[in-house]
């Protein structure tokens, strides 16, 4: 059987490792106590975060303890990690409300009955430090010079680094030792951008208790092109179904480029890397019953089988024409059309009036492409956009149009 650092490795999610044989050790039989913090910078958890509950899930499943770690108190100082500006600082009754929030969402892949994971708020051994003798303890700890190495302080020396976030290390490295002393925590997870943060925490914890801990950062959720996925027209891919619809959420993952499917299967699915190698030789048209699997598998994860079923469902109906878009008109034009800019195409089936009034509806995103939004005045269809020959347009709110491409 598989260790879970094998599963982890396989699948994708490791990026770097601080001690990779003491990790692979510590891993190799159940009981390993590891955590990862979130701050509650907003008042839902997105997809970002969400890569990083699957890891803490498979290793949950293979017998670890999972610690979440809500900054309560990090949240008040505001991480420069990937930042070139100063985050906005939050009132402690909105870190609050984000908190009892991300609390909700975690419960979705994780289990916290019967001490099986733990969920704590760094609030409660960071507000009421005294603040010289965390300097005198802690502070006495770290060199500046060192510190204006990490990559996170580097890009905000820039533009302007200060010392609220100057601190922002010393708390992190702080939760870990903490946890350490609490719960004999030895591994701290995170995203790829909090590798300084966590290597802060190892080296405090060997320099206060002369103890071993370790590190390992995990993969961000990026597209082939090295871009960070999770964005749509309205904002971030959120886990709240109050923040993004169940159904837009669907169509998110069922859009995606195919070069980014496979892996999204890996990092975001339970499905077996036997069943996802089967979908990896798929091309063309044929990568869609992966696009469909991912969409379908993940919405189930985050929403529950019902609401995916029902998404899933009003998907297909539009798809074969029922519901609400049974009587959409259908325009069919040659396949080598599909090479052609849509705005044109649209133009010559009538949807719009013209060029420029499809560039207006457009900037007021009112055309919808498989009920994505349209961004791009020169679009082309790629063959992820066709689904059975045909896509679907959506002009305003109501008005569905399919276009089919017919060979030969």
């Amino acid at each position: 059987m598989k260790s879970v650092f094998e599963v982890l490795q396989e699948r994708g999610f490791i990026a770097q490792i601080s001690h990779e044989e003491e990790v692979q050790e510590y891993l190799s039989k159940p009981g390993a106590t590891f955590y990862i913090g979130f701050d509650p910078t907003a008042d839902s958890l997105h997809v970002g975060h969400f890569v990083q509950l699957m890891a803490m899930a498979h290793m949950q499943r293979a017998g670890h303890r999972p610690i979440a770690l809500l900054g309560g108190g990090t949240g008040m100082i505001g991480d420069p990690s990937g930042r070139t500006d100063l985050r906005k600082v939050m009132t402690i009754e909105t870190i609050r409300h984000n908190v009892e929030r991300f609390k909700k969402q975690m419960e979705i892949v994780i289990d916290f009955s019967d001490d099986k994971a733990i969920m704590l708020d760094n609030a409660e051994w960071l507000l009421p430090l005294n603040y010289i003798e965390f300097i005198r303890e802690i502070g006495s700890q770290f060199t500046v010079n060192r510190m204006l190495t990490a990559e996170a302080y580097k890009q905000r020396m820039e533009h302007g680094l200060t010392f609220l976030e100057f601190n922002y290390m010393l708390l992190q490295a702080y939760d870990f030792l903490e946890l350490y002393r609490r719960y004999e925590c030895r591994l701290q997870l995170g995203g790829d951008d909090q590798w300084s943060n966590i290597l802060a925490g190892t080296d405090l914890i060997r320099r206060k208790e002369k103890g071993h801990a370790y590190g390992m950062t995990l993969t961000l959720l990026t597209t082939s092109t090295g871009e960070k996925m999770g964005k749509t027209v309205g904002g971030a891919v959120w886990l709240d179904p109050e923040k993004l619809k169940p159904y837009d959420f669907y169509q998110y993952w069922r859009n995606i480029d195919d070069a980014d499917v496979i892996n999204c299967l890996k990092l975001l699915t339970f499905m077996s890397l036997e069943e996802i190698s089967d979908y990896s030789g798929l091309e063309g048209q044929e990568l869609n019953l992966a696009k469909q699997r991912l969409a379908y598998e993940v919405t189930k994860i985050v929403h529950g089988e019902e609401i995916a079923n029902e998404v899933e469902q009003a998907a297909k109906e539009i798809f074969s024409g029922s519901g609400a878009a049974a009587n959409m008109p259908e325009i069919k034009f040659p396949a080598s059309e599909k090479e052609r800019p849509l705005l044109d195409l649209l133009t010559e089936a009538k949807i719009i009036p013209s060029r420029s009034e499809g560039r207006r509806l457009i900037q007021q995103k009112g055309i919808s492409l498989n009920d994505k939004v349209l961004e791009d005045f020169d679009y082309v269809l790629n063959e992820g956009d066709i689904i059975d020959n045909a896509v679907i347009i959506r002009k305003g709110k109501k008005r569905y149009y399919r276009l089919f491409f017919i060979e030969g």
